[in-house]
């Protein structure tokens, strides 16, 4: 089967290449926010899809990988994904869609639900959003959020990414 690139496929090249990604991570609401610093490698998964991994030391989690995949499924008309990490056992499942601004991807996902000290609760879910946001060709952000009970959203995690030349 020949499958043909949409624009939306053509968005993901970009992440195409090595990034240094440091930010801050908040472990639970009421726990400090922690700093990282930690390459990524993005490559094309043929013309439809990329994967990321990144390896090194994670906040509360100390030497870890993770793996993103992105594609685009033009049935669902959604950019599709998942997630994982070498320091947890969920695998994170994603859709998304490119804002009008043509430089943000949100995506969408169910995961775990963190009490007030960073811990899983067990048997208990929330909803979370991860914004990419290309800010030009060589620098991207990644904010993340976790709803909250009340409904509110909360920053759980700010990256800045630059790509390395």
């Amino acid at each position: 089967m020949k499958i043909e690139a949409t624009n939306e496929h053509r968005w993901l090249q970009k992440l195409v290449g090595r990034w240094v990604g440091e930010g801050e991570a908040q472990m639970g609401p009421e726990a400090p926010p922690e700093k990282w610093k930690i390459p990524e490698q993005v490559s094309q998964v043929g013309d439809v899809w990329v994967q990321a991994r990144a390896e090194g030391e994670f906040p509360g989690c100390g030497s870890a990988v993770t793996i993103m995949t992105l594609g685009y499924d033009p049935v669902r008309k959604h950019f599709v994904g998942t997630f994982i990490g070498s320091m947890m056992t969920h695998m994170w499942v994603y859709e998304g869609d490119l804002e009008a601004d043509g430089r943000t991807l949100t995506l969408r996902a169910d995961g775990p639900a963190f009490g007030p000290d960073g811990k899983v609760i067990a048997g208990k879910t929330a909803k979370y959003r991860d914004v990419v946001a290309m800010v030009d060709d060589d620098h991207r952000t990644l904010t993340s959020f976790m709803q909250a009970d009340n409904g509110e959203w909360m920053q759980i995690v700010q990256a800045r990414y630059r790509r390395e030349k």
